[in-house]
């Protein structure tokens, strides 16, 4: 088993309306998708670029991790995610390479997702998250 390919950037925002504006004049064209994850304290709003997914994370109350990451680093990348076919079964490859797994069990996302997040301390200093289609069993 390995990791499949990025399945999108995450890029924490300030002002999601604001960061829309940007992005849609960046990537010349609107986002296809707007969704409240209330369990994370996020608002996302994701774009298609070519291939490629760019998800931007707005936080929606003070004590959101999206919130504490801004406060610490301002707006930027705050993730990269990649697609796997079997969240649990990545999730114990990587435990038994030493990964510290922030969600064990997984947890539903975004996008209609099943996600876990990799430890930073871990992986380089990069915030990994592992995504799985609900749709897959």
């Amino acid at each position: 088993m390995a990791l499949g390919k990025i399945e999108h950037l995450g890029i924490a925002v300030a002002d999601l309306e604001a960061s829309e504006i940007l992005f849609q004049k960046l990537l010349g064209t609107a986002p296809y998708k707007r969704e409240r994850v209330d369990s994370e304290g996020v608002e996302t709003s994701f774009f298609l670029a070519g291939p490629n997914k760019i998800e931007l994370l707005a936080a929606t109350h003070p004590n959101s991790p999206i919130q504490h990451f801004l406060e610490k680093n301002g707006e930027g990348i705050h993730h990269v995610a990649f697609q796997v076919d079997n969240l649990q079964e990545e999730i114990q490859r990587l435990k038994n390479e030493g990964f510290i797994v922030l969600n064990d069990p997984p947890k539903p996302g975004a996008d209609g997702k099943l996600i876990a997040f990799l430890h930073p301390k871990t992986s380089g200093r990069v915030l990994v998250e592992l995504c799985q289609d609900l749709s897959q069993p």
